[in-house]
């Protein structure tokens, strides 16, 4: 629970620490991209570590976040996406005993399924925090993106850890834009 400094509401305060959360997520997805620009293209056994650990992190993180807000049972979105996410990091690893079309197809079901939890803990949010315009965003893109992969999983085409990159750049840059809109508002907010 963010415990809020003396002076400070407590609504700011919330604000301030979902916008360090916010801010770490983003960090995290631009360091997976640059790892998987880097050594996931050029070794399988890190493509493979990368690709378990993404779904893997946005597990932890959920939880994480969740139990900041009250907990997985306060939080039935966020305790979809854990679930979820556990279940995609999983299939992951089955999928990689098949090949890189399994395994797209895992993250598309699982970009589907955490995009439209994000997108409701989106409009949840909205009411107590505002701003959260850019996640709801993330969330529907998300659905969308992973509905793509599903398709193109059934392709000839074998795909690569380059076809996820993408989506985990969007994901950083989308959750930077929150975490900057929400250090704008609790700025503008204590002028």
């Amino acid at each position: 629970m963010t415990v809020p400094q003396a002076g400070v509401s407590l609504e700011a305060s919330a604000n301030t620490g979902l916008a360090r959360y916010y801010l770490v997520r983003a960090i995290v997805a631009a360091a997976w991209v640059a790892a998987a620009l880097t050594v996931g293209v050029s070794n399988s056994a890190a493509a493979a570590i990368l690709l378990v650990g993404y779904p893997a992190w946005d597990a932890l993180a959920n939880w994480f976040d969740a139990n900041d807000s009250g907990g997985l049972l306060a939080n039935p979105s966020q305790a979809l996406n854990v679930a979820v996410s556990l279940v995609a990091a999983a299939a992951v690893i089955v999928g990689l005993q098949s090949g890189m079309n399994a395994v797209l197809a895992v993250f598309g079901v699982w970009a589907a399924l955490a995009g439209l939890a994000q997108l409701f803990t989106g409009l949840r949010r909205w009411r107590k925090f505002g701003a959260q315009w850019a996640m709801i965003l993330s969330g529907a893109q998300s659905t969308l993106v992973g509905v793509v992969f599903v398709k193109q999983a059934g392709g000839a085409a074998v795909p690569t850890i380059m076809d996820v990159a993408p989506y985990a750049g969007f994901g950083a840059f989308y959750f930077l834009v929150s975490a900057l809109w929400l250090m704008f508002m609790n700025r503008k907010r204590t002028v």
